[in-house]
């Protein structure tokens, strides 16, 4: 472990947050932007006929869904240091240099390098499970850390 983390961790009595509570804390994002895209798009849906309209349909939706994923992480991380999923497995984001809440922009850049992560077959969720301070590529570009709240 990077010995300035280890270090601000044992000073400040924090701990980080389990793989498994990130990845509940994942799945419940996943479900409640997936389920409220699925409400906005609820009367193209019902114009389906087949198969292929819906898929087509559903491509058309990619980017905003993407812009809705960077908003809802922006934001909420900026605002309460955590998702909503973050909030119910009780863990939260913190900025390494400041061990508060990251500002916009440091929010901004953990929310477009997760989707990028998410382009790339998750590997830098991945990349998490391995590092020893748990920091998926999101974090490390960010600077942030997810500890227990």
């Amino acid at each position: 472990m990077n010995e300035e983390i280890e270090r601000i961790l044992n000073r400040e009595h924090l701990q980080l947050a389990s793989i498994k509570k990130r990845a509940a804390a994942f799945f419940i994002d996943e479900m409640l932007l997936s389920f409220l895209l699925i409400v906005a798009m609820s009367d193209s849906f019902s114009n389906a006929q087949t198969v292929e309209d819906i898929i087509l349909l559903t491509n058309s939706y990619v980017m905003q869904y993407i812009i809705m994923k960077i908003v809802y992480q922006t934001f909420f991380v900026m605002q309460y240091g955590a998702t909503l999923g973050k909030l119910a497995m009780k863990i939260k984001v913190i900025d390494i240099q400041t061990l508060d809440n990251p500002n916009f922009a440091v929010s901004l850049n953990r929310a477009v390098f997760r989707i990028i992560s998410e382009m790339m077959f998750y590997l830098g969720f991945a990349w998490g499970m391995f590092d020893p301070q748990r920091q998926t590529w999101h974090d490390k570009t960010a600077k942030t850390l997810v500890i227990n709240a």
